[in-house]
């Protein structure tokens, strides 16, 4: 009876000692059994999609040349205010005049082609007329009528084609003088000189395109963000949300406008596909300039005084490892997406699951739009560290404390 007694007194310290040492890995494992809870409140959300963009002009035209030449003279510069068919720029126009004079010199030729063309035509009409009344009584023979029948009609050809050579020469005429007439620039549109590429005695070729000289913009008060969103967030966007952004030579201040335009086409810079959302901005005070890099922040979704909860909780997994607890699900694309849910303080202190339906998220809270969850519940957020025994380790000879023997 005494081994048996021993025995069973054995198997009871080694199941106690199990269930020690499986306490204490739980207790190591969690950080100490306790949560970290956070309350269930009452308030706004707002969701938002941030990116970044580009300060552009809403419309700005390039000005270029039709022709060829040295700029002779420049009327308007950087930041000048210009009006429709105002001369910003001349191109040296001697070699255009001279092939204006040469235009016009053939067009007189071409006339006077036609001068002599008519004429030579009206004796040969008179000639074929006069041959056929001697004809008539048989004063010539038939081949003098049909030779003089030839001459009458390529005289009428001759004169249809010298006409022609007329009209050939006038439109000529018109391509030189309109050449001539591009030898001046001038602004298409009223607006803001935004760049000047040009110098006077430069030399400008348009042979194979046309080269820009000016760039101007039409209104400088009226702007607009390119703003590049990424393909995950594309689908929230829409017209007319508003928007918030700020720029790097404004610290603190904050801009806004509204979604213009959500354009379709993709735009793909190493593999990274976005999309360019048009925002309109005012720009009254001038103080956005094109080509600033803005930061946009977007907003897809708002409610006022709604039950809300951390979105941490939605995180939290008391089953999970602690350091697994902020994984997001693009680390497991192969798992298989579950509802929400949250873990809800119960007396005891234990928590318990609760699923739960979401509205408008943020990144910091996300809209209650079921039951189960209440205002002021405590929701487990994470475990609570245990602190370390710092004074026992100090102390003890193990932990490197004590006296040294020498």
């Amino acid at each position: 009876m005494s081994k048996r007694r021993l025995f069973i007194v054995a198997a009871l310290v080694i199941l106690g000692a199990a269930a020690g040492y499986a306490y204490w890995s739980r207790m190591q494992s969690d950080g100490g059994g306790g949560y970290v809870t956070d309350t269930v409140s009452r308030g706004n959300i707002k969701s938002v999609v941030t990116a970044t963009g580009t300060l552009n002009p809403v419309t700005s035209v390039q000005v270029g040349t039709y022709v060829s030449g040295p700029i002779r003279a420049i009327f308007a510069d950087y930041n000048s205010p210009v009006t429709k068919g105002q001369l910003v720029a001349k191109i040296d126009p001697a070699p255009f005049q001279v092939k204006v004079a040469e235009a016009e010199a053939n067009l007189s030729n071409a006339r006077a082609q036609v001068e002599k063309a008519r004429a030579d035509l009206t004796l040969k009409k008179l000639t074929f007329e006069r041959n056929r009344e001697l004809l008539a009584k048989n004063l010539i023979a038939q081949n003098d009528l049909d030779t003089a029948k030839s001459n009458y009609d390529q005289a009428v050809a001759q004169l249809a084609l010298d006409q022609a050579g007329v009209q050939q020469a006038e439109a000529s005429r018109d391509e030189a003088s309109i050449n001539l007439a591009y030898t001046d620039i001038t602004s298409p549109v009223d607006g803001v000189v935004v760049s000047r590429n040009v110098d006077v005695g430069q030399t400008v070729a348009a042979s194979f395109q046309t080269p820009t000289l000016f760039l101007i913009a039409k209104d400088l008060t009226k702007m607009q963000v390119d703003a590049n969103v990424s393909e995950s967030d594309i689908g929230e966007v829409r017209t007319p949300q508003t928007v918030a952004f700020s720029v790097d030579a404004y610290p603190g201040r904050e801009f806004h406008g509204t979604v213009k335009q959500v354009r379709n086409a993709p735009l793909n810079v190493n593999n990274v596909v976005t999309y360019d959302v048009v925002i309109a901005v005012d720009n009254p005070d001038m103080a956005l300039k094109p080509g600033m890099t803005a930061t946009v922040t977007i907003t897809t979704a708002e409610r006022s005084d709604v039950v809300r909860i951390p979105v941490r909780a939605l995180r939290f997994n008391p089953d999970r490892k602690p350091e697994a607890q902020d994984e997001t699900p693009a680390a497991h694309p192969t798992t298989k997406k579950r509802a929400p849910a949250v873990w809800v303080m119960q007396p005891d202190g234990t928590p318990r699951k609760v699923e739960v339906q979401l509205g408008v998220t943020s990144d910091q809270y996300a809209e209650l739009t079921s039951d189960g969850v209440h205002e002021g519940d405590e929701l487990a957020v994470a475990f609570q560290k245990r602190q370390a025994r710092a004074t026992t380790q100090q102390t003890s000879p193990l932990a490197g404390g004590g006296h040294r023997f020498r």
